[in-house]
């Protein structure tokens, strides 16, 4: 979808003149239409205020009505969203304003939209803000996964363009959000895929097609023998039970100075995940294709940053497997020697996402030597318990980056909330037999989860987002949300705004 600005002046005239498939407006039932869109009451003649009056617009925010051929507009529909209540309007309201508008516009015959819904006031944000959430709200709903699915003769077709006002910052907005929903659709079709296509070497592949088309990004992959040669045991540990081989791949942008130290993401990317040994129930394991976007938010991510030109230096790791049950797979009671030394009692292999992140933190601290590293991991099943789909979980010792990642998260209408990282919490991955085990008790799981991993980010500005409900819906028959593309994509920017 192309995401555009047009000159767009606020007389009286305006919306009536604008030719387009569909006019996007957003209206309270709380104040006459007059005071809200003084432009539209007029050119439709008080029409759409009778239907105000006659309760016939949507209240909820999201809920919409259009209109096909509306009076005294040259568009050829007027779509008509809900506010919801002026007092609880929120970036989360704004953005579930803009969802509804485009699913809406998604399932009509429209291709081409003007949208009014940055028009809509909300508490401390910029026009720009609007635009660039309005337009990756309308992108988000323009997605439709077609990959093994051939669309219906007769489905309503893709939103070919938007265009929005050209307000103070609007082409600056514009541009980032068609940068970040390239990374969001992405990451989304990379969690769509099914596991027999997206395999690690796919992944690999498709990481060396995307430097190939983007110029200046550079990759890596580096196969099993290669892992093996430098001790990476742990990862290749949870894939030696799989037909489909490990890889660990290394995206490079090299946008900021030669002296700049880079920014790291290191995305786990377990292809699909059966649990291994310690097998998981059968109900919903054919969603286990979800459990490499970590991988998939990382790759998203430095896709977005690459093509916008941003002026920095980010480094993309993702480590690739397939943890399946097989003669050779780990066992729970082995006892591995991860790449830092250190060793590991298996007690679950289906713990499986923080033993390959565990070779690959530290491979990135020795071979990126970067400035900062955030890990990103669909890795428990208690965070969803803890946040439900909602929440992104950040854990980290370091106050100042977990700031910075929560306020992106805020600026982005990607939410995460902080986990403590205490070290109390430390003795409960202790082991007799090894240097710690690869889960703790019952309780805390998330947090372990994350103090597991502390051990192998020793030394190193590091934060840990365990993205499990918020990648996608546990259950639902829906595709990959495309989190937290938009968190780091903002952080990112953040770092040279």
């Amino acid at each position: 979808m192309q995401i555009t600005t047009i000159q767009f002046s606020t007389d009286s005239s305006a919306v009536a003149t604008i030719q387009t498939d569909c006019l996007i407006v957003a209206l309270n039932t709380e104040q006459p239409i007059a005071e809200q869109l003084p432009e539209l009451a007029e050119a439709t003649q008080g029409f759409v205020q009778r239907m105000a009056d006659a309760g016939e617009l949507p209240r909820t925010a999201g809920k919409t009505v259009t209109l096909y051929h509306p009076t005294g507009l040259g568009a050829d529909r007027l779509l008509i969203t809900g506010t919801g209540k002026l007092n609880k309007m929120s970036d989360q309201v704004y953005q579930a304003i803009a969802l509804g508008a485009g699913k809406a516009l998604r399932d009509s015959q429209a291709v081409r939209a003007h949208c009014l819904i940055p028009r809509l006031e909300v508490a401390g944000r910029s026009p720009s803000w609007k635009i660039q959430q309005a337009a990756l709200a309308l992108d988000h709903s323009d997605y439709r996964y077609d990959l093994t699915k051939k669309p219906k003769d007769d489905a309503p077709p893709a939103t070919a363009s938007v265009s929005f006002e050209d307000l103070e910052g609007a082409g600056a907005a514009v541009g980032r959000a068609g940068h970040i929903a390239t990374g969001v659709r992405r990451c989304r079709m990379l969690g769509d895929l099914p596991p027999n296509i997206c395999t690690p070497v796919y992944v690999a592949e498709l990481a060396a097609d995307l430097a190939n088309d983007i110029e200046g990004l550079e990759v890596d992959v580096l196969d099993e023998d290669q892992m093996q040669a430098l001790d990476m045991n742990a990862l290749l540990a949870v894939g030696q039970g799989s037909v489909n081989p490990s890889r660990l791949v290394h995206l490079r942008w090299r946008g900021g100075s030669a002296d700049q130290k880079p920014i790291a993401m290191v995305g786990k990317g377990v292809t699909f995940d059966t649990g291994g040994i310690s097998i998981k129930p059968r109900e919903l394991m054919e969603q286990m294709k979800f459990d490499m976007c970590g991988a998939a938010s990382a790759i998203g991510t430095i896709e977005s940053i690459a093509r916008m030109g941003l002026e920095l230096n980010v480094d993309c790791v993702v480590a690739l497997v397939e943890n399946m049950p097989d003669g050779k797979s780990y066992r729970p009671g082995d006892v591995i020697t991860a790449m830092s030394g250190k060793t590991i009692e298996v007690q679950n292999t289906d713990a499986e996402g923080r033993m390959i992140l565990a070779d690959a933190l530290t491979w990135t601290a020795r071979n990126v030597e970067p400035d900062m590293m955030v890990d990103i991991a669909t890795l428990t099943g208690a965070c969803v318990v803890t946040f439900g789909h909602l929440a992104t979980a950040v854990m980290t010792q370091d106050d100042e980056l977990a700031g910075e990642l929560l306020e992106a998260g805020l600026e982005a209408a990607d939410r995460a909330w902080r986990l403590p990282l205490w070290d109390e919490y430390q003795p409960l991955i202790d082991s007799t037999f090894a240097d710690m085990r690869n889960i703790g008790g019952s309780g805390a799981g998330s947090i372990t989860a994350g103090c597991f991993l502390a051990r192998f980010a020793e030394g190193q500005r590091w934060a840990h987002l365990d993205i499990a409900g918020s990648a996608w819906r546990w259950g639902k028959p829906e595709s990959a949300s495309g989190r937290p593309v938009g968190l780091l994509s903002n952080w990112l920017i953040n770092k040279v705004a």
